[in-house]
């Protein structure tokens, strides 16, 4: 099963890879009536798109180191707690 979805992965990577490659190296060169041009959004989205996946997986990444660093120091400050309590003791 782990190579059937790594086989779709890698065939859903390439396939997108080509879309925008076509979109955004050869489009430009196609004339704009030309019945091709209908299977692509506007060139404006080529730019648009990957920003608005780059500052969404930014925020993704940000949030993740976020929760982990919150969660180390919460550890952190209870060893240190036990720690103090223990030594009072």
């Amino acid at each position: 099963l782990d190579k059937l979805v790594g086989l779709a992965m890698l065939v859903a990577a390439s396939v997108v890879f080509l879309y925008y490659t076509i979109w955004t190296l050869l489009m430009p060169f196609v004339d704009s009536d030309h019945p091709l041009q209908n299977f692509f959004p506007p060139r404006v989205w080529a730019i648009r798109i990957p920003v608005i996946l780059l500052l969404l997986g930014s925020a993704v990444v940000g949030s993740f180191l976020s929760v982990v660093m919150i969660r180390s120091n919460r550890k952190k400050a209870a060893k240190a707690k036990a720690a103090a309590a223990k030594k009072k003791a």
